[in-house]
């Protein structure tokens, strides 16, 4: 069975900068993909950043050059640090895992945690 926790979501001002975590615990098989989604209400969850247990990283169109992900090599732990935060990035983010190294499909979810930018 595979948990992902994720904090640090909150409330922010247009400009500042968040960082979001997440924890996975698995008992198992090791996580190799981990990514960020993130969903608005009346909207299909897009994916936002992905990593691979090697350090391979895929981002969105919308978070390249503000968002960088992060994990450290060979644990089931990512960071994301979301900088230059703008009105449009409130929404709720799930952090997502997988078994498999493919950046673009995941088979667990965490609960997701709500960020709000606005002044």
């Amino acid at each position: 069975q595979v948990q992902l926790v994720e904090s640090g979501g909150g409330l922010v001002q247009p400009g500042e900068s968040l960082t979001l975590s997440c924890a996975a615990s698995t008992d198992r098989f090791a996580i190799n993909a981990m990514g960020w989604y993130r969903q608005v209400p009346g909207k299909e969850r897009e994916l936002v950043a992905g990593i691979s247990s090697g350090g391979r990283t895929k981002y969105s169109d919308s978070a390249k050059g503000r968002f960088d992900i992060s994990r450290r090599l060979g644990e089931n732990t990512m960071t994301r640090q979301m900088n230059r935060l703008k009105p449009e990035d409130t929404a709720v983010y799930f952090c997502a895992g997988s078994y498999y190294y493919n950046l673009d499909e995941y088979e667990f979810w965490g609960q997701g945690t709500q960020v709000t930018v606005s002044s």
